[in-house]
């Protein structure tokens, strides 16, 4: 089952009780406080589609404590549907990884009729949610509980984009962009595995790995875990990317790449092909991807031929094990043109910056 990556509340009579419109005060039952308090610690992001005077429901928000939690928020006149497809769209979530709680039946069947992807649960439902498998992560990593933080600081960058008057370039330019990349290490193996599960529009693969796959391949002296984190002027991002390399002589096997979905619209996963490509080229290497085809991935190919990947044939080919149903594209690496967006650095040990080992 995938997991829900955004919960929607509605307010009136289901995050809190009573209705703002009509009543002089509303309360939220400590159950459902309980609720919104572990979801978030999970990582889990919550937001607001209501029907009601913006300003009047934020205000009640903050005065019961919990305007903090939620990020996106939609409250105005507009449809549910409408909303929460806002909200996600701001998130760069896919339809199913988004929930909806409400307790109008009417409501929740005009999500379901335009947004049949999104699941919808009724408002009695709301102290039960932490309990669902869909809710519940297998570890819960210190990123995790930073997720907010990290969409909160989004919103001030959309903010800062709404009012910026230049070309998209310029305006990632103001970001002062910053692409760490380093080999990951045991304390960033709940992420690693994260990202693997979560990304799915721009994972290459779709395939999940495990904690103890990945601490198998970070014992392996043939693979390389990298590790990419980005921040900018705003805040951090946290941990956007990761590759997972197999290397034989001259040619390296990227079994996976993966990256965030909120990074999307920064080019990231371009400037880590183009990054590696540079890499390569100094080894003398080939490049060999794997690549699935999901029903989400589309973005990701599309990074792929754009970074010069083929389905020509090569001798490189054979040094990496036939897999069924798994398109293997090829690059002759060369020299590639580093962004002008973003600052890129790597730090990989005792490994220079221009040369990762070849076994």
């Amino acid at each position: 089952m995938d997991m829900v990556k955004c919960l929607i509340w509605d307010l009136d009579d289901t995050l809190w009780q009573g209705v703002i419109l009509e009543d002089r005060h509303v309360t939220v039952r400590e159950e459902i406080r309980e609720a919104v308090v572990e979801l978030d610690r999970r990582g889990i992001l919550q937001s607001v589609a209501s029907r009601n005077d913006h300003d009047q429901a934020w205000e009640w928000l903050e005065k019961l404590g919990l305007a903090e939690y939620f990020v996106f928020p939609r409250i105005g006149w507009s449809r549910k549907s409408d909303s929460v497809r806002e909200i996600a769209d701001e998130l760069g979530f896919a339809r199913h990884t988004i929930a909806f709680i409400d307790d109008q039946p009417a409501e929740r069947a005009e999500v379901n009729h335009y947004l049949p992807e999104v699941r919808c649960y009724r408002a009695d439902q709301g102290p039960v949610l932490p309990s669902l498998p869909e809710f519940t992560l297998a570890a819960v990593n210190a990123e995790s509980r930073l997720r907010r933080s990290l969409y909160q600081a989004q919103e001030r960058r959309a903010a800062h984009r709404d009012v910026f008057e230049g070309t998209d370039a310029d305006f990632l330019r103001t970001l002062d962009l910053r692409l760490a990349i380093r080999r990951a290490t045991d304390d960033d193996l709940g992420r690693v595995e994260e990202l693997t599960l979560r990304t799915s529009q721009m994972n290459a693969t779709g395939v999940h790995y495990s904690d103890a796959d990945l601490r198998g391949l970070l014992a392996s002296p043939s693979h390389e875990v990298l590790v990419a984190w980005l921040r900018d002027r705003f805040g951090s991002h946290g941990a956007i990317g990761i590759m997972l390399l197999d290397k034989h002589p001259g040619t390296w096997h990227l079994k996976l790449l993966a990256t965030s979905c909120r990074v999307v619209t920064f080019g990231v996963g371009t400037v880590l092909l183009h990054w590696l490509a540079n890499q390569a080229a100094t080894a003398r290497a080939h490049l060999v991807a794997d690549f699935l085809r999901t029903d989400r991935n589309r973005i990701m190919e599309i990074a792929y031929r754009f970074a010069g990947f083929t389905d020509d044939e090569c001798s490189c080919r054979r040094a990496v094990a036939a897999d069924d149903g798994v398109a293997r594209l090829h690059l002759v690496a060369t020299s590639q043109p580093l962004p002008t967006t973003m600052r890129v650095d790597a730090d990989l040990g005792e490994a220079s910056v221009g040369a990762l080992r070849v076994c």
